[in-house]
């Protein structure tokens, strides 16, 4: 009678994680904010790509102190009269198809926006709710969608009670249904307008903007870059991501090349377990550069590593 010999415990580990390696390798980890330009393509062509695990959309750049809430997608069309509802589709394909979260970002560098009181970011909240998370409203501005969750790009008007809004959002969540939240906060620490907000807790992303600010990565001085990135993954939030231009043309400043990233900076981030990925600014200026497809197979998170560094428990002799 032939005798099985067991196979070690690590070998049957390996064997399992090599199993799974193309399927960690294929989840995208980027976040991208699409449509404030007609040439960047569509919603679903920007999902589609496989490059974005997260599509920001901007923005609702105007609401709160007694405004009536308007989105703002003017590259590719006008929800004042109903004329962004066919968005619909796109949506549901992103999140159906291409397992992609689509979120909406409110702020932005231009607009009129500002919170007024707590009860001001309880009425925003609800509108956001009604309007652009659930099926509550009829008036529905991105029509027969959900979305995933709601970005906070704030970078003008009053500095409180973002903190209010983002537990008022918050508290939309279900066992059944989470409402996603991210923020977009300068790499300068304490953000200006976000901290308080960011210090709720309540964040399940933040895409720092690491560009038009002191803190941005340079090669002549890596030290605070280092000493920012280490500030922010200590903060109370589940995943930090790396805020980039994603062309020269796209910030001020902080546009770094695609080689510098992958082979400088990235060895620093991935460094800890908070480090989600990467974030440009914005869909159409990755498009005229191309800064995913030559970043996309180093941009996540080392997951093979993390599994490896896990313990595994010896098979028990029969």
């Amino acid at each position: 009678m032939a005798v099985r010999s067991q196979a070690s415990p690590l070998v049957l580990a390996a064997c399992l994680l090599l199993a799974l390696t193309g399927r960690l390798r294929a989840e995208p980890c980027g976040a991208v904010y699409w449509g404030q330009n007609a040439y960047e393509g569509s919603l679903r062509e920007t999902c589609a790509t496989g490059y974005y695990k997260y599509v920001l959309l901007s923005s609702l750049n105007r609401f709160g102190h007694g405004r009536i809430p308007q989105l703002n997608l003017a590259g590719h069309c006008d929800s004042t009269n109903g004329g962004c509802t066919f968005l619909s589709s796109d949506i549901i394909s992103c999140q159906q198809d291409y397992n992609v979260k689509v979120m909406l970002s409110l702020g932005g560098p231009y607009g009129n926006y500002r919170l007024a009181s707590r009860k001001d970011a309880r009425n925003v909240a609800y509108h956001v709710w009604n309007s652009y998370l659930s099926y509550s409203s009829t008036d529905r501005p991105l029509g027969n969608s959900a979305l995933d969750g709601i970005d906070f790009d704030i970078e003008r008007g009053s500095t409180d009670y973002w903190d209010d809004l983002a537990r008022f959002l918050s508290a939309y969540s279900t066992p059944d249904r989470k409402v996603y939240l991210s923020a977009a906060p300068q790499c300068s620490m304490p953000d200006y307008y976000l901290q308080a907000a960011i210090d709720t807790g309540l964040f399940d992303y933040v895409w720092v903007q690491f560009y038009n600010n002191y803190c941005e990565y340079s090669p002549d001085d890596v030290g605070t870059f280092v000493q920012i990135w280490n500030q922010l993954v200590s903060a109370n939030v589940s995943k930090v991501f790396l805020g980039l231009p994603a062309s020269p043309q796209a910030a001020g400043s902080g546009f770094v090349t695609p080689d510098e990233l992958i082979d400088s900076i990235l060895p620093i981030v991935k460094g800890s377990e908070k480090h989600g990925g990467i974030m440009l600014w914005s869909r159409y200026h990755d498009v005229i550069y191309g800064f995913s497809p030559q970043v996309k197979n180093h941009v996540c998170p080392d997951r093979m590593a993390s599994l490896l560094s896990m313990r595994v428990r010896p098979f028990m002799k029969v």
